[in-house]
């Protein structure tokens, strides 16, 4: 009789900071009755995998769950896969925080189920070579990538039935190749064809292997799937033809493979990720070029005879692609590293309980779903990317108290990594960053007391996928199941008239010259026009300490273009970081260059991204009088005003934005349009608030700015 090996791999993770409605969601509709379901056929054994973070919920909320699993577990009928806790990219975090990460989920994993795991899940599927070595020492034996992987290689379909191992200096792992037929074929398409497939591929030697491995969320997560899989019964279904077919299917657990079936052979893979991944971290406009290249293939009929040299990006390069990303990755390794000093060069003594809150605070930063984009939300999301900024910041406490931080501390160095260097100003409640060569503007602001990093917002830009837009169903009605990466729906009508892209990165301190007559919804739109030379243009800086408190001055001799004719212009802003009072004082002077006086209007862009627009607890507010709307994503102009506030009543804080000089104020929303699961949406990044003044500059004009900060009781 022809017979196959086959291996299921579940893997179940919930990015850290999500809501608890969304864990509740999951375990209801896709954690528990599968497993439900699972311990009904005693015959069905398969691997799984739980993150850290998801494993920390379930014990909290759901204890009843570990006991079942446990259960299952004792009963060698699932196998547990260990990995990063956090769920991090492996690749891009320090070597010391991949032992750590990979060290605590096993450890974990041996208290909860009574034995250590023998291989783990890699968080996306994101392989480099070198990661071999750390998952070796880990005690890791075999970790789990796509046959894409394997294809980029070389591999034909037929010689990836099987596994192989590879090596780092010395250091073996097994390496499985998941099916991609497999993947899209459970749960979408009818039992029927899974087990055709199965057929197809069984041998006489019984020695061939099949490797399903994916999300559980997809059995009851993923949109319409919950009741194709369990209402309908499909998971049932395929359950029970397994048990069925057990005489020729047998199913097997990854461990069991490596005592049970010798390798394939050595391979040494490129850096990949799944297919679709690769095709999401292409650059916008290189997005629809793949997408036009995969038809022409696919119109010629050889998209899969040409399948190994058809390939995408670089993971990496999302933190090109989103430099936001980026920000969140170099302050993720500089924490990382500011700890690893502190620990190396003192003793730790009592210092123990605080050095391991900050490497749970740094492994938790590192938790991967907020640094990257496809058809999840990922970087997009302000709900992923804000436990990531607390966490860090909490971090930074820790080691401020550690080092005896009292005052400023003030470096300048290429901290983004990008060949400009920035300034940073650390201080014991406010961390400032400045990019002198992209308009002197401030581009995170830490407040300690709250873990938050006020300017936590993505800008505006062109994704590859926009063009899809035209095409997507309103509130599309429920209907067949499919996977979401073939899905294309909007939540709202009209989304279309929001695709508005920046011509700069949002930040504070833009320092904005209009043209005459400029408008708020020109300015909204991104439509308006700037007569100077000043946005995103290269500042000169200083900086100096006066007391405890941290002075960084920028400044920039630059044109105003008005009427054909250039005028030259001089600016410089001096902001000193007044950690005490948890205060920004930014004094601008503006000086004319020329003889005759030059009329501006001049405006300095602020942002806020507190996360939710519409939530009725967080709103604008003025000294006297009331809005007619006070939402943070309201639009509207304020006249002669010299002061507005922020307020969110979840997050606990209050900023406060004030002039020295009565000023016109525009508010309004910054909105991107993003494409997750459930189609595409609007998205709330931060409340721009922009004071301006329309101004005859003879020869030299002034104005201070107070933007403070403070905790809500």
């Amino acid at each position: 009789m022809k017979t196959i090996n086959l291996v299921l791999g579940i893997h179940n993770h919930q990015p850290i900071g999500n809501f608890d409605f969304v864990f509740q969601h999951a375990h209801r509709h896709a954690y528990q009755p599968f497993l439900d379901l699972l311990e009904k056929y005693p015959r069905v054994k398969l691997t799984q995998h739980y993150s850290g973070i998801l494993l920390e919920w379930l014990l909290k909320h759901r204890p009843e769950f570990i006991r079942q699993l446990k259960r299952l577990v004792a009963s060698g009928q699932v196998e547990i896969m260990g990995g990063a806790y956090y769920e991090a990219i492996l690749s891009i975090i320090p070597d010391d925080d991949k032992a750590g990460q990979l060290e605590k989920l096993s450890k974990t994993i041996k208290k909860l189920f009574g034995e250590a795991p023998t291989g783990m899940w890699l968080a996306e599927r994101v392989w480099e070579q070198h990661l071999a070595k750390c998952i070796a020492e880990a005690g890791l034996q075999y970790t789990i990538v796509d046959d894409t992987h394997f294809k980029y290689a070389g591999f034909s379909e037929e010689e990836l039935l099987g596994y192989y191992v590879t090596e780092e200096q010395g250091k073996k792992i097994a390496m499985f190749p998941i099916s991609k037929r497999l993947r899209y074929t459970i749960p979408f398409q009818p039992v029927r064809q899974t087990i055709d497939y199965l057929k197809e591929i069984a041998t006489e030697e019984g020695n061939q292997l099949a490797v399903f491995a994916d999300d559980g969320e997809k059995f009851g997560v993923w949109p319409n799937t919950f009741d194709h899989v369990y209402t309908r019964g499909w998971l049932e279904d395929f359950f029970q033809a397994l048990s069925d077919n057990a005489d020729w299917v047998h199913l097997v657990r990854f461990k069991d493979v490596l005592k049970t079936i010798p390798p394939l052979g050595l391979t040494y893979l490129p850096n990949a990720s799944y297919a679709e991944m690769l095709h999401w971290a292409l650059p916008a406009h290189h997005f629809a070029l793949y997408e036009e290249f995969e038809r022409s293939l696919q119109e010629q009929g050889v998209r899969d005879k040409y399948e190994s040299f058809f390939k995408g990006g670089f993971w990496r390069n999302f933190l090109a692609k989103y430099p936001e990303s980026n920000r969140m990755h170099k302050k993720m390794l500089h924490v990382s590293q500011r700890a690893q000093r502190f620990q190396a060069t003192r003793s730790k003594g009592d210092n123990r309980a605080a050095l391991a809150r900050i490497r749970t605070h740094i492994f938790a930063s590192q938790c991967n779903d907020a640094y990257w984009h496809g058809v999840f939300g990922g970087v997009y999301l302000p709900v992923l990317r804000y436990p990531i900024y607390s966490n860090l910041i909490a971090a930074e406490k820790e080691l401020d108290t550690l080092e005896k931080l009292k005052g400023a501390r003030i470096r300048s160095f290429d901290y983004d990594c990008d060949g400009h260097d920035e300034v940073v100003v650390e201080t014991p409640t406010m961390n400032c960053y400045f990019k002198p060569d992209a308009g002197g503007t401030l581009v995170e602001l830490d407040f300690k007391p709250a873990n938050l990093n006020v300017l936590d917002i993505v800008s505006r830009r062109e994704e590859g996928y926009h063009a899809k837009l035209k095409h997507a169903v309103p509130n599309a009605p429920q209907g067949a199941v499919a996977s979401i990466h073939d899905t294309i729906k909007a939540k709202e009508p009209g989304l279309g008239r929001y695709l508005i892209y920046d011509r700069y990165p949002r930040a504070s301190l833009v320092d904005h010259f209009f043209a005459p007559g400029t408008t708020l919804e020109q300015v909204t739109n991104g439509a308006s026009e700037e007569v100077g030379d000043f946005v995103h243009q290269p500042y000169t800086v200083k900086t100096s300490k006066k007391g405890p408190s941290g002075i960084v001055e920028l400044s920039r001799h630059g044109t105003l273009l008005q009427g054909g004719k250039p005028r030259r212009l001089f600016l410089r802003k001096k902001i000193t970081v007044d950690f005490k009072r948890n205060l920004l004082t930014i004094d601008y002077v503006l000086r004319n260059e020329e003889r005759e006086p030059v009329p501006i209007m001049f405006g300095v862009e602020f942002n806020a991204g507190l996360q939710d627009g519409k939530a009725l607890n967080r709103y604008y507010y003025l000294n006297t009088g009331s809005m007619d709307d006070a939402k943070l994503s309201s639009t509207g102009q304020l006249c002669d005003v010299s002061a507005l506030g922020l307020r969110d009543e979840w997050l606990g804080v209050d900023i406060r934005i004030e002039t020295t000089r009565a000023a016109t104020m525009w508010r309004f929303p910054l909105e991107v349009v993003s494409l997750s699961e459930a189609g595409f949406e609007r998205i709330f990044q931060s409340s721009v608030v922009i004071p301006f003044w329309r101004v005859t500059l003879e020869k030299e004009w002034r104005v201070g700015f107070r933007h403070s900060f403070k905790t809500l009781k």
